[in-house]
């Protein structure tokens, strides 16, 4: 996106007066910056450069999310699984996860949310499914579980397993909305041999810098909920984790994909883990 000097933008495309409101950053338009998108605005970009000031690889970081997206698609769709839920879906970059799951199995079916205007303006990205699949999008809040869960259930069948994917989203959700609990009322509404699929940025590794980025944000009205290991352990309870159980996100079976450019020993500040629900 070029300069704006309105706080509001009409989203493109969309035919219905869709209002992006560009006066502050939003975590899915800086996420867009990391990789390298251009679908953000100044303040986006503004944001994102202070966190890179504070945390180099923090790009790198978004790259590795992405990488682990691709990682458990693959796996699961290997394992039969032929529906998604991907809520927090982000910006549409290539490869999408319908692309890795329906160049595996053509028949499956997905279903991205996001909260965030910019993403439903340019949805018809995520829209573009095989003839023998079905990809579709809601505009909605992971606060709002049932709204999701109504709206997913006229595209998925819920008595077949679903592969719910929460990739780098919660640590922008506070303990004051319940976010255990928000995943857990997801989980309650899908099958047995369901799965979770989960990122989450920690303050673990890093605590003298993580704590300047919440900082910066939260006087951005960004809220960053960083995780440590037990409490994203949390998020699986009930569940049977597939090997290697909860890992460092880049460390999650490495074997079923590329590395990220960038990426090397050193430590990435989030963990990953996919829960079968039994």
């Amino acid at each position: 996106m070029t300069a704006h000097e309105d706080e509001t933008e009409t989203g493109p495309g969309t035919g219905d007066g869709l209002v992006i409101d560009t006066s502050k950053p939003h975590p899915a338009r800086m996420y867009d910056w990391y990789l390298g998108g251009k679908d953000n605005y100044p303040v986006d970009e503004e944001m994102g450069r202070q966190m890179v000031a504070l945390e180099p690889r923090v790009p790198v970081m978004a790259k590795v999310n992405r990488a682990f997206m691709h990682r458990a698609t693959r796996w699961l769709t290997e394992q039969g699984v032929r529906q998604f839920l991907d809520i927090g879906t982000g910006i549409p970059t290539e490869p999408n996860l319908h692309q890795v799951a329906q160049a595996i199995a053509p028949e499956t079916r997905v279903v991205y949310c996001d909260n965030d205007p910019i993403v439903l303006a340019h949805a018809a990205a995520l829209l573009r499914s095989t003839p023998e699949g079905v990809t579709e999008y809601l505009q909605a809040d992971v606060r709002d579980p049932e709204t999701i869960i109504e709206g997913a259930r006229k595209v998925l069948d819920f008595t077949r397993p679903v592969a719910l994917s929460l990739i780098a989203l919660f640590h922008f959700i506070p303990d004051e909305d319940d976010a255990h609990g928000l995943v857990a009322r997801l989980l309650d509404a899908l099958p047995s041999g369901s799965y979770l699929v989960m990122t989450h940025a920690t303050a673990d590794f890093t605590p003298e810098e993580s704590e300047k980025a919440t900082a910066k944000l939260k006087s951005a009205g960004v809220t960053l909920a960083l995780r440590s290991r037990e409490e994203f352990t949390r998020f699986f309870d009930g569940l049977e984790l597939v090997e290697p159980g909860i890992a460092v996100v880049h460390k999650w079976r490495p074997e079923l994909g590329e590395p990220v450019p960038g990426q090397d020993d050193g430590v990435i500040p989030g963990y990953g883990a996919v829960g079968r629900k039994p």
